[in-house]
């Protein structure tokens, strides 16, 4: 993608109703005027609050607020560039229960409060194969604390990857921390059993993995 290019989408995302981009200072040094009251400020009911991080271009977000209009949902992502896709579209499509949030996904504690989200989606993350970058893998022990923290007792967690590392790396730390396993399965598209949602949304990068025959891989839990 070109800088003018990039440089026009970020102008466009200022002009989003939908689109929040905090300061890494509001988030860390204040206290995030949105925090704890995302449904009350933003959108206006006492829906469900659903979370995918890093959204990317915000297919699976916009896809699920069109299947789910009763609940409220959140793509998270650095790159404001990527989601600008997802957010243009709900504001085309007058989709009042999606929006986006331009931060790192490190710093969700800073900007939802405790028990105020629902259910989270993490959608085909760099699954950070090198031991190096076993911190930045996003359902490592310490990313999952702070999923905890913002997720309601009996909050949901999805975990959708073509990367068979990244399943089978999770899968071991849920048991191994003694995390509850409610699904799991390594090939969504050829296997039986997963959530609706899992195989009737597909983000346009998974269609190519699945054109290259990569199985998609799928793990639903609760952090205990």
């Amino acid at each position: 993608m070109g800088s003018k290019n990039k440089q026009k989408r970020f102008r466009e995302n200022e002009t989003f109703d939908n689109v929040f981009q905090p300061s890494r200072s509001q988030l860390v040094d204040e206290v995030y005027e949105h925090k704890g009251n995302w449904n009350k400020n933003v959108f206006k009911n006492d829906n469900p609050l659903v979370l995918e991080l890093g959204c990317g271009k915000g297919e699976y977000s916009v896809a699920l607020g069109k299947k789910y209009p009763n609940k409220n949902f959140i793509g998270i992502d650095i790159k404001g560039a990527r989601f600008w896709r997802g957010a243009k579209t709900a504001t085309e499509d007058d989709m009042p229960n999606v929006a986006f949030i331009r931060t790192q996904i490190e710093l969700v504690e800073s900007v939802f409060s405790e028990n105020e989200v629902d259910e989270i989606w993490i959608t085909f993350p760099d699954p950070q194969i090198k031991y190096k970058r076993t911190k930045h893998r996003m359902t490592n022990t310490t990313f999952l604390k702070r999923y905890k923290n913002i997720l309601k007792p009996d909050g949901i967690m999805n975990l959708k990857t073509d990367s068979e590392f990244m399943h089978g790396y999770t899968l071991g730390l849920l048991h191994g921390e003694g995390h509850e396993v409610l699904h799991s399965n390594n090939d969504v598209y050829r296997q039986e059993g997963s959530p609706e949602e899992v195989t009737a949304i597909q983000t346009h990068y998974e269609s190519i993995y699945l054109e290259q025959n990569k199985p998609i891989t799928y793990i639903r839990f609760k952090i205990n």
